[in-house]
């Protein structure tokens, strides 16, 4: 007779779960708001601005003229883009916070299951669990008068 065959352990990966949570919305979303972050997204937009007001000035003859001064036509277009790139904006936001939402609670599965297997090996080995956290404290009162500045300078000896 063998021996029983145990489970696989399973770690849930970061990137199965948010995999899973992004659909093809959230992939548009997320593509037309990363390139309106771009230089370029602002680069084609100044020279579409110029080209419009240019022609609309009558740059090129009377009969390309379509929205004359103050360019109410473009004015409209321009409002609702930022109409709609501000909602984009806001629901990419909304995912990053959902994707941070995930790694948190992640890290603290990990961080959870660390502590675990840390108490026991350490029992199997006869460390002093009281000890170590005592130490533990310690280490992360040094650790925070250091990051406020109030931190003793090293004894020398």
């Amino acid at each position: 007779m063998g021996t029983p065959k145990r489970p696989a352990l399973r770690i849930v990966n970061e990137q199965d779960v948010l995999a899973q949570l992004r659909g093809t919305q959230d992939r548009i979303a997320d593509g037309i708001t990363a390139f309106a972050g771009t230089m370029t997204f602002v680069y084609l937009h100044a020279l579409w601005f110029a080209v419009w007001i240019v022609c609309n000035e009558g740059v090129f003859g009377e009969g390309a003229i379509w929205d004359p001064f103050p360019f109410g036509l473009l004015t409209m277009i321009v409002s609702l883009e930022a109409i709609f790139l501000s909602t984009f904006v806001m629901v990419s936001q909304n995912r990053q916070a959902a994707r941070e939402n995930v790694r948190a609670d992640l890290d603290f599965e990990t961080n959870v299951r660390s502590e675990v297997w840390s108490i026991h090996m350490g029992r199997a080995l006869g460390v002093d669990p009281v000890e170590v956290e005592k130490r533990v404290q310690e280490l992360l009162a040094e650790n925070r008068a250091r990051m406020n500045g109030t931190a003793q300078p090293p004894k020398e000896t």
